[in-house]
């Protein structure tokens, strides 16, 4: 812990160390370093904690940006609400984009974006991953252009077919007896775009062990995602119909989309957001199913409306209520089949608008009826008295935010129908070119129940929870970058594993130094949490301490070589630690690509667990978690052939050195080692 604590200060020592006055820096020598498209996935990865990727929140976040990445929109006809989509920018970098767009526009080429003085080099050089320049498009040809004919779509639409299997080299206890479909997990997407304006699609997907045309999925595959949206049609800002997202706010009512954890908050700095968009993944959780629009009914005034009817896992009591709503999608035995689809959910949902500049203010409200009554187990389960309970819910709440090239406020206060509230407010200050600050201040009452809500918390969700977020983003240079922030919170109401009020202190400091073909980058992160001791009598602290070192060398844009290492100290009942060390590599020849990775770890238990990004294929996000001793390694190739075929090919193995037996129950691998392998074909058309 000393150790740790002593690079802590060494690191804040070294930065302070670095300072030089505020200027403002635009230096075009630095921007001939190596363009980081094809490296935005870990460049956001890094801003993700490890409960968040735990959680798998991020995923719905990188597969959004993934098709940013393969179909940049246009600069010169990109709407706030579009950009308002990217997680990394803030209300100020969206303004002074906007702003740049109508008063300088068209814009003729990205390096036009330095002029941009909100836009710091890194934020930047990824923007240029996600957006392109038509030098022919303007604002009068857009609003001429506003319904395109349908000779134009057809005739310059685009249509993609992609299909992806997994093919694991194993074989699980449950393939023999106890699954109901193979072993192999395999999806399949059709989409066609014109341009950012029409977009629709569908997507069938299937995991391991569900059955696929059989019965009882006659219809071939276990999940179908299905989509038609319309963006910028004259009045109509969007239109969507069968299964789609929607952020309203803060996300204190309403958000099916992804939502922005500590470390990205300081890249957003709590800006809130209305959006919606169409629902393309594999997942099951979270989507809408039916129509919403957005409509501009003047310059100022705008208008959400949705209304979706969808199925829901659920596990019932005896009684035919629902306990529990079940959000994994796994179909794959008969006790999961017999879940599947016993439950359906309507909502209803209206936000009202109105916006002059940069000041804002919307009131949504969002009703939600269940055809079963949601009776959740209350017996012996103090933490679970609040819980959500009922047939029809309830939610209204107002946002408001307003935003200068210095100064961003913005908030959201929710009420449901018992009269509980909500509300969470930030408020981002630029002191300088060199450094930002920011405070978020949360309160959201323990009987507090929205069933969409996702927003800023240190707990599982928009209940019982008071607490307190100051951050900043230091750049001393253009070489240095420095951010850190510290966040407390108190639960009044039992929680789980915590029989009494509690509190949780989290603090992180992240470091990065870059030069012309290097960078460096190391974070610290303390984190405390309270817990029941064993015998339930008072609460112990859980404390977590973890440390990120790394170095990255991009002498070319066609390769670059990534070093990191990674340790863990964890103390509850008794001390746990951890280690891991990873070599990736990426290296890219005109219409080949590669990949390749190896980790080495070593933890003493599953309390002391790490884990690592690693790089796949399109639409596949892989976050594996480490314990244990052993090691991982693999490698992945892309074949882009022509204009129209992609082959994508990856491999994967991961040794244990300290067991014969890997996982438990149905997913047992009688082996100490286990690998896969992921196959990936698209063809445009």
């Amino acid at each position: 812990m000393k150790m740790i604590q002593a690079l802590f200060f060494s690191l804040l020592t070294t930065a302070l160390w670095a300072q030089k006055p505020a200027v403002r820096h635009q230096q075009p020598a630095t921007d001939s370093l190596p363009s980081p498209t094809g490296d935005w996935q870990e460049t956001l990865r890094q801003w993700m904690t490890d409960e968040e990727v735990e959680e798998a929140y991020s995923e719905e976040m990188m597969e959004l940006l993934a098709e940013w990445a393969e179909a940049p929109t246009d600069l010169n006809t990109v709407t706030r609400e579009e950009l308002e989509q990217l997680p990394f920018l803030s209300a100020q970098q969206v303004e002074g984009i906007m702003e740049y767009v109508y008063r300088y526009g068209p814009v003729y080429s990205l390096a036009e974006l330095q002029m941009v003085t909100q836009l710091d080099r890194d934020t930047r050089r990824l923007l240029e991953c996600f957006v392109t320049v038509n030098q022919t498009s303007s604002a009068a040809d857009k609003e001429h252009r506003a319904w395109p004919r349908m000779s134009d779509v057809v005739r310059d639409g685009k249509h993609q077919l992609m299909a992806t299997a997994k093919i694991p080299f194993y074989e699980r206890r449950g393939d023999h007896n106890g699954y109901l479909g193979y072993r192999y997990r395999h999806d399949v997407r059709y989409q066609f775009t014109y341009h950012d304006r029409v977009k629709f699609g569908l997507t069938g997907a299937q995991d391991a062990g569900e059955p696929f045309f059989s019965s009882p999925n006659g219809w071939g595959y276990d999940h179908y995602s299905y989509y038609f949206q319309l963006r910028r049609m004259g009045q109509i800002e969007a239109l969507n119909l069968g299964m789609y997202r929607v952020q309203l706010g803060m996300g204190l009512v309403m958000n099916t989309g992804f939502h922005l954890g500590k470390l990205a908050m300081l890249q957003t700095l709590g800006r809130s957001t209305h959006t919606l968009t169409a629902h393309a993944s594999r997942s099951t959780d979270g989507y809408l199913q039916g129509a919403a629009a957005t409509v501009r009914l003047s310059q100022r005034w705008h208008i959400t409306a949705f209304a979706s009817y969808r199925p829901l896992d659920a596990t019932l009591n005896d009684d035919g209520t629902a306990r529990t709503l079940v959000t994994g999608g796994y179909h794959r035995t008969p006790t999961e089949m017999a879940k599947k689809h016993n439950t359906h959910e309507t909502d209803l949902g209206l936000s009202a608008g109105w916006r002059q500049g940069t000041l804002y203010v919307n009131g949504n409200v969002v009703y939600t009826d269940f055809d079963r009554r949601l009776v959740p187990q209350k017996e012996n389960a103090v933490y679970r008295r609040f819980a959500a309970e009922g047939r029809h819910f309830t939610n209204a709440s107002v946002d408001y935010g307003y935003a200068n090239s210095r100064l961003s406020v913005a908030g959201e206060t929710a009420v449901n129908g018992a009269g509980a509230v909500a509300a969470l407010h930030t408020v981002s200050y630029r002191v300088s070119d060199a450094l930002t600050m920011m405070a978020l201040h949360r309160y959201y009452d323990k009987r507090y129940t929205a069933l969409h809500a996702r927003s800023f918390s240190e707990g599982s969700g928009v209940q019982n929870e008071h607490g307190l977020y100051i951050g900043a983003t230091w750049r001393p240079s253009h070489r240095w970058v420095v951010q850190g922030y510290t966040d407390y919170a108190h639960f009044e109401w039992p929680r789980y594993q915590v029989s009494l009020s509690s509190d949780a202190f989290d603090a992180q400091l992240l470091g990065r130094y870059s030069l012309k073909t290097w960078t460096f980058d190391g974070r610290l992160r303390y984190h405390l949490r309270q817990r029941d001791n064993a015998d339930k009598t008072i609460l112990q602290n859980r404390t977590e301490q973890r440390l990120r070192l790394g170095a990255t060398w991009q002498p070319l844009a066609q390769w670059s070589v990534r070093t990191q290492a990674d340790a863990v100290s964890v103390s509850f009942r008794q001390q746990s630690r951890g280690w891991m060390l990873t070599e990736q590599a990426h290296w890219q020849w005109r219409w080949l690509q590669a990949d390749a990775h190896v980790a080495l770890f070593r933890t003493d238990d599953y309390e002391s667990r790490l884990y690592q990004y690693e790089r796949s294929v399109l639409y596949d996000f892989s976050f594996p978690v480490y314990y244990g001793r052993g090691w991982r390694y693999g490698l992945m190739l892309r074949a882009d052939i022509g204009r129209r075929l992609m082959v994508a090919l990856k491999a994967g193995v991961t040794d244990y050195f300290d067991r014969a037996v890997i996982s438990s129950g149905l997913q047992q691998i009688n082996a100490s080692s286990m690998a896969d392998g992921l196959i990936q074909l698209r063809w445009k058309f």
